[in-house]
């Protein structure tokens, strides 16, 4: 185990670059609590890092750009679905910086819609390009061809298809984990468990602060989609390479991680029955939004727990609200049915 204050001195030694409104608030959700009779129930407000719209992204590219800008980077290339909260965020801070942005988009699994993240990807000056390869290995072949094509011009690219940048991102959930534990003691909170949406460096870096701090709170990572390889042991290798990162013995086993595809539905970026009823709700309860992908289906694992039962009146609960909100501008033609000609939910 480390200390916070050592955890925290390791972090602040990698290089960064501020573009997130830290620390984001911690809330309780009283009327959500009561509509479910079940436990107290808090949320990390992620969504509220700013940056277009905000989301986890901004506390990812904090890390990872400021490994690129002290390489030297001029040019970014990322790379993701066409409603990439990724994307979105990452071109927003190339415009903050100064950097070209290239985003390579898969449209698999998406229509070509003017509006959402797609929309937002235009408005702050992303160069884009469409392809239809799937997410995982296909799209990010795609990514590094675009990159080496632009390092041929002469330009200093940093992609995220580099696996340094992944494991920065980790780092920054890391130091996120830090914060909502400071903050849960800070309000005399004991968390029995944290839920969250994550496939990847997200899940990682919490899983490792967990370890590393010796953090007893279950944390249970929603996966929004299905990589064509094990998820668990990928978030290990991701651990791993954020502890090299910070100077620290691998400390994450696959027995740490807990990461459900349960919930993921039809496929990635497909919305469910079960994350519309969890955007609904929230919004009625407590009007915060969620999306459809990530927060949605995450938000959805913990009503379907406290409702079977795993989590009752004593406990205490906290959702990390990663981030979204455009996509659900995207998604209207799934949420309008879900409303008559007066708002009235049907």
């Amino acid at each position: 185990m480390i200390s916070p204050q050592q955890l925290r001195a390791r972090i602040d030694r990698l290089p960064r670059v501020q573009l997130a409104h830290l620390p984001t608030p911690l809330e309780e959700l009283p009327r959500l609590s009561a509509a479910l009779g079940g436990p107290r129930i808090f949320i990390k407000r992620d969504d509220c890092t700013g940056l277009a719209f905000g989301g986890n992204k901004a506390r990812h590219n904090e890390f990872i750009l400021g490994r690129a800008l002290e390489e030297g980077a001029d040019t970014l290339v990322w790379g993701a679905g066409i409603q990439s909260n990724n994307c979105r965020q990452t071109a927003a801070a190339a415009a903050k910086l100064g950097l070209e942005c290239h985003l390579v988009l898969t449209t698999d699994h998406a229509e070509i819609e003017f509006q959402g993240n797609y929309l937002l990807d235009h408005l702050v000056g992303a160069r884009i390009e469409l392809n239809s390869e799937p997410m995982g290995p296909p799209l990010w072949n795609k990514i590094k061809e675009k990159a080496d094509s632009l390092r041929s011009e002469g330009r200093r690219v940093f992609t995220i298809a580099d696996p340094a940048s992944r494991a920065a991102a980790a780092v920054s959930y890391t130091l996120a984990l830090l914060e909502l534990r400071e903050q849960l003691d800070q309000q005399a909170v004991r968390a029995d468990a944290v839920y969250f949406s994550s496939g990847g460096s997200t899940g990682a870096g919490m899983f490792l602060g967990r370890k590393l701090l010796g953090w007893e709170a279950i944390l249970e990572a929603i996966m929004p989609i299905e990589w064509p390889f094990d998820t668990a042991s990928y978030m290990v290798r991701l651990a791993t390479d954020a502890a090299a990162l910070l100077e620290l013995e691998p400390a994450v086993t696959l027995e740490d991680v807990q990461a459900s595809p349960d919930y993921i539905g039809a496929g990635y970026g497909i919305a469910t029955p079960e994350s519309l009823e969890a955007i609904s709700l929230l919004a009625r309860r407590e009007g915060i939004l969620l999306d459809p992908v990530y927060t949605g289906k995450a938000m959805g694992a913990l009503l379907a727990d406290v409702r079977r039962g795993r989590w009752q009146k004593g406990h205490d609960l906290v959702f990390v609200h990663t981030g979204g909100t455009p996509a659900l501008f995207y998604h209207h033609r799934d949420l309008a049915p879900r409303f008559d000609s007066a708002g009235k939910e049907g």
